[in-house]
């Protein structure tokens, strides 16, 4: 019964991958035309936000989402969560209300089809280069004056420790708040780790629970706050990881 259960996660993982590039085939004609001109990532965002809500719903992945408080149409904001599974991106993206910008790995892009269009449309760091962390403050500037927000995982990464709940919070996501007066929105994801976990002979189906917290204003902060606002963030997150 083990091994039968792990052949059948595993032909849902390849399901998954499969729907992903199919989806991303069928919305092509469309996505192609909304990265022609950087102004158009509006649309470009609505038929991300399409493609992921399609592969969730088709892997019997089901989100449920609470809200303690509600985003204002319009304002710009760094979004911000645990990062445990490629679940975390689609439901970002179905949880948002107005497009926001990836921050993500570079090395992301080299994927078949996905990095075709994630490297068009995310701004990419080599975590590794200090002059691509500048070129992202630079890209992120910019995209946040097209009014859009930004989404940061901030521990950098998944853990290769999967015992770890939360990793230590990376400094970019709040330096960049700071300087652009943008309110935090701390998010948990309680189920993606269990649900889509990186091991392919792991994950189930089921409810995706994640919650929105009140929103962590900036205003008034110099990068002396960086840290406080840095931990203040983590220990939201992960008082709620360690309550489930």
């Amino acid at each position: 019964m083990h091994i039968l259960r792990k052949i059948a996660v595993a032909l849902w993982k390849v399901w998954f991958y499969f729907l992903m590039l199919v989806v991303i085939l069928i919305l092509s004609p469309l996505l192609i035309i909304s990265i022609l001109k950087e102004t158009w990532y509006g649309m470009f965002f609505r038929l991300a936000q399409i493609w992921a809500r399609t592969i969730m719903l088709l892997m019997g992945l089901f989100p449920k989402v609470t809200r303690e408080e509600k985003f204002v149409r319009g304002k710009g904001y760094m979004l911000v969560s645990n990062h445990t599974s490629m679940m975390d991106i689609l439901l970002m993206l179905h949880l948002a209300k107005s497009p926001f910008v990836f921050v993500g790995k570079a090395e992301l892009a080299k994927l078949p089809l996905f990095g075709f269009f994630y490297k068009r449309t995310c701004i990419l760091v080599d975590r590794g280069n200090a002059r691509s962390r500048k070129q992202v403050f630079d890209q992120a500037q910019r995209r946040l004056s097209q009014g859009f927000s930004i989404c940061i995982f901030p521990e950098g990464g998944v853990p290769d420790d999967t015992s770890i709940v939360l990793d230590t919070f990376k400094d970019g996501a709040f330096r960049l708040a700071i300087d652009h007066k943008l309110p935090i929105v701390p998010m948990t994801f309680y189920d993606n780790k269990k649900r889509f976990p990186y091991s392919f002979f792991e994950g189930e189906p089921g409810v995706m629970r994640a919650k929105v917290h009140s929103f962590i204003p900036t205003e008034g902060m110099t990068q002396d706050d960086k840290k406080p606002l840095r931990e203040q963030t983590r220990a939201i997150i992960l008082e709620e990881l360690k309550g489930v």
